[in-house]
């Protein structure tokens, strides 16, 4: 079934007798029982929801797994992964990551006796060198959160055969219209709902997705035990956004595309990162890899002056945290969602006081470019 369908019509379930359209939200906290010992496959909503298992059972067949389990937030749903590990566990992750992430990382698992390596993923070889008796696992984020490097999954996925490591990828960017990781050997998919999934910036949501059963076990007793699942209506936000998916990003691809080549052209942008540029380091992995390039943008401009220039002079494009929404978003990763990251690290990998993200939304293309001419001049509206 071709994948826009499957965003439409992923779950044929139906949980009323009222020929609704529209998946009903089981606004609820708890299920009556038919009788003793007995229940109607519902019992409390923190460990299921009609509303939320039909969003669920979606994002099992938008990414070919077995379970799907939609969180509060992607940092809950990655906190849930973290508890798969034991005091003493190692696992190597991706150097450029979502702050929010490392984060997490670096000061909750790490307290709680889990150990990493951040390292550049898309260098297979210094992966296979950190790889002890105690590594667990491998986390991946592909494109990474803002520099945009490309890791090899598939060279990822044999890496973590052969030592028989648990791989996990941040699916967040590219969603599974453009990529999907656990055909090329990942065991678990991580998403910020929040972000394209969801697409309006309205409501906030997680997602963990497996294609191994005992995994899948697992996650499911952490998630009920430590109560962070998705509520029934944000469930349903999602529900509705995921149906406008592949057209969505059919179009920020569209446009991302164009301006990508566009600032590419601009005397005050001195390096644009989009990996949908035949110029991109990871172009030609991403060709084999996935299915198209996504909608974000990260661009280092000549001083710091110009990028407050223009975070400050956006009116169509809006200064905010996030991305993936249909509105066009820009943020200074530096004091946003890197900001946590001491200075020194940031520095080495490229976030500094010059370099701005840009989520492409579905406006105009002409009408961005013509807002990002204005601001990089330092003109007003």
């Amino acid at each position: 079934m071709d994948f826009g369908t499957l965003c439409i019509h992923g779950n044929d379930k139906k949980y009323d007798n009222t020929g609704a359209v529209s998946v009903p939200i089981f606004q609820t906290a708890t299920f009556a029982h038919p009788g003793v010992g007995e229940s109607t496959g519902y019992d409390y909503t923190r460990q299921q929801n009609p509303t939320r298992e039909h969003l669920e059972n979606v994002m099992v067949k938008l990414e070919d797994g077995v379970d799907a389990l939609a969180f509060s937030s992607g940092m809950a749903a990655i906190s849930a992964v973290m508890e798969l590990f034991s005091p003493g566990d190692h696992i190597i992750a991706s150097d450029d990551l979502y702050g929010g992430s490392h984060r997490l990382f670096q000061h909750i698992a790490v307290k709680n006796g889990i150990i990493f390596d951040l390292v550049n993923t898309s260098n297979l070889f210094l992966i296979e060198a950190l790889i002890g008796p105690n590594t667990k696992a491998l986390f991946i984020e592909t494109p990474t959160n803002p520099m945009m490097q490309v890791t090899d999954l598939a060279g990822v996925g044999k890496i973590a055969q052969k030592h028989r490591l648990l791989f996990i990828v941040d699916n967040t960017f590219l969603t599974p219209y453009f990529q999907k990781p656990l055909q090329l050997g990942a065991d678990i998919v991580i998403h910020s709902g929040t972000k394209y999934l969801g697409g309006h910036n309205d409501t906030i949501a997680g997602f963990a997705v497996t294609n191994d059963e005992t995994i899948a076990e697992k996650l499911r007793f952490i998630f009920k035990t430590t109560g962070a699942g998705l509520s029934p209506f944000d469930s349903w936000l999602l529900i509705r956004g995921i149906k406008t998916l592949a057209i969505r990003m059919d179009k920020q691809q569209e446009n991302a595309m164009v301006i990508a080549q566009w600032l590419s052209q601009q005397e005050k942008i001195k390096a644009v990162h989009y990996v949908g540029l035949p110029t991109h380091p990871g172009y030609e992995l991403s060709r084999r890899q996935a299915t198209g390039f996504g909608g974000m943008i990260s661009f280092e401009v000549d001083s710091e002056e110009t990028a407050r220039q223009i975070l400050e002079g956006v009116s169509l494009i809006q200064y905010a945290e996030s991305l993936g929404g249909v509105e066009t978003l820009i943020t200074y990763p530096m004091l946003q969602t890197h900001g946590d990251i001491p200075e020194a690290e940031r520095e080495a990998r490229g976030i500094n006081n010059r370099l701005l993200r840009l989520s492409v939304g579905i406006e105009g293309v002409q009408d961005l470019i013509n807002e990002l001419a204005r601001v990089i001049k330092g003109e007003s509206v």
